[in-house]
C-alpha cells in the first residue's frame, strides 16, 4: 500500500511539475498586448517596433513586429542570417537585388510572407501603413549594399 501511494504521489508531483514548466514556456499576445516604441538604430525613428521574443540584438532567436508609415522606403540591404518577414496588415513590397527598382518588386498582401537567405541583397518599400513581423536569429544586423544608404553614416 506504501508503494503504491508512493508512485501515485510521484506521478501526480510529475504531472504538477510538468504542467508548471509547460504553461511557463507559453507567451501569447494580442493586439492590445503588444507594446509599440520608436525603433533604435539601425531602423529609423518614424517606424514603432515591438519586440516579442528574444533580443534581436543579441545571438538566439527573435521575433519582432514593425509598424511602418506609409511612403516608407528602405534601400537595398541584406542580414548576415536568414529573415522571415510576416505580412500582418497593410501590403508590403519586397524585390531582389542591388539596386532599388519597383518595376523588380512584388506585393505582399496581408498573411503573405518572404524568407530571405543570408546575404540575399533585397529593398522594401510599402505605400499605406503596414506591419510586419520579422523573426529569424540573431544578432539582427542590415547591412546596406551602398553604405551611404545607412542612416546611421547620414550627417
Amino acid at each position: 500500500m506504501r508503494t503504491k501511494n508512493l508512485l501515485i504521489s510521484s506521478f501526480i508531483l510529475t504531472l504538477f511539475i510538468f504542467c508548471v514548466n509547460s504553461f511557463s514556456q507559453m507567451v501569447t499576445y494580442t493586439p492590445n498586448d503588444i507594446t509599440w516604441k520608436d525603433a533604435a538604430p539601425p531602423l529609423p525613428p518614424t517606424i514603432k517596433i515591438a519586440v516579442l521574443e528574444g533580443d534581436p540584438s543579441k545571438e538566439g532567436e527573435f521575433t519582432l513586429r514593425l509598424k511602418v508609415p506609409a511612403n516608407w522606403k528602405i534601400a537595398p540591404h541584406w542580414h548576415p542570417a536568414i529573415e522571415h518577414v510576416t505580412v500582418i496588415s497593410g501590403s508590403f513590397y519586397i524585390g531582389h537585388g542591388e539596386k532599388f527598382d519597383e518595376m523588380m518588386g512584388s506585393a505582399l498582401p496581408a498573411g503573405g510572407m518572404a524568407i530571405m537567405q543570408p546575404k540575399t541583397p533585397h529593398f522594401a518599400w510599402v505605400k499605406e501603413e503596414t506591419i510586419i513581423q520579422l523573426h529569424g536569429i540573431g544578432p539582427w544586423k542590415i547591412i546596406y549594399v551602398n553604405p551611404e544608404d545607412d542612416p546611421a553614416n547620414k550627417k
